[in-house]
């Protein structure tokens, strides 16, 4: 059986974790007591009568202890967590139970070490649309996507935004509840229209307390975002950069079309409950 065999109870799958590393329970203390010192918390250490408690009986440390063992054993933090029964892979199906009202940036998380998780992969520069394939010029993927191809997605020059199942600002082009990846290079507003809509930038948009999606214009210091001719949002002008200041241009969505992209409890507003 492994150094973490399900079979152990946290306290003993601890206490090897520790043996593995050649610490005493004594070393263990005097580096949590460093940790504490430098982070000015008393919280973070963790005493040797406190971690003999824990290697015979397995209780729940808390997240500040969780935090010095992680140091200390030179383990990931969701390791750590996951000795106690928390699986830090399993968060992100469970993210997906939800949907959100507001429209916001998806932060960054360390969930994406081992397995898969449910990603959105958006369009990429490179992707011919000239050619037979059974994507759409915009990619829309949705599911159980391997790290490994996550990681050639290069998401330290991308950032991704979640639109809320409240946000019809580009209806029906970008539905409620979808994601979009962002590239945070591209701030600056293309000026005139193109003659197709998708050709037309879609923006991400940072406003004093919340964000938005959408097509841009920028004139005289004023900032429009322009919804689409069937939306039933108007154009909302702010102040830029005082009011709204970009975060970069839209160049991937990903968004379900079985089902819609938004709640059915939700619906389009002036519509019926349920009604897309």
């Amino acid at each position: 059986m492994g150094l973490l065999s399900s079979s152990s109870h946290p306290g003993e799958r601890l206490r090897s974790l520790r043996k593995s590393v050649g610490l005493t329970i004594r070393e263990v203390e005097r580096r949590s007591q460093k940790i504490a010192e430098v982070r000015g918390n008393p919280d973070y250490i963790i005493s040797h009568s406190w971690l003999q408690t824990i290697e015979r009986d397995g209780n729940t440390p808390s997240m500040f202890k969780m935090y010095s063992l992680s140091a200390i054993y030179d383990r990931g933090s969701a390791e750590i967590h996951s000795l106690f029964g928390v699986q830090f892979a399993d968060l992100s199906k469970d993210r997906a139970l939800f949907g959100w009202p507001a429209t916001h940036l998806v932060g960054a998380s360390e969930d994406t070490e081992e397995g898969k998780i449910s990603f959105p992969v958006g369009a990429r520069s490179e992707f011919l649309p000239e050619s037979t394939s059974l994507l759409s010029r915009l990619v829309q993927v949705w599911g159980d996507v391997p790290v490994a191809l996550l990681r050639q997605l290069d998401l330290r020059k991308s950032m991704y935004g979640y639109i809320g199942q409240k946000d019809f600002t580009l209806y029906p082009v970008i539905l409620p509840g979808s994601f979009v990846q962002i590239d945070p290079a591209q701030t600056k507003i293309k000026p005139g229209i193109s003659r197709r809509e998708m050709d037309r930038p879609i923006y991400f948009v940072e406003l004093r307390e919340a964000y938005a999606c959408g097509w841009c214009e920028l004139k005289d210091g004023q900032l429009s975002i322009v919804p689409h001719i069937n939306s039933p949002q108007a154009i909302r002008r702010f102040a830029h950069p005082q009011e709204a200041e970009i975060i970069g241009r839209v160049t991937g969505v990903a968004m379900r079309i079985v089902n819609g992209g938004f709640s059915p409890m939700t619906g389009l507003p002036g519509t019926a409950s349920g009604t897309p």
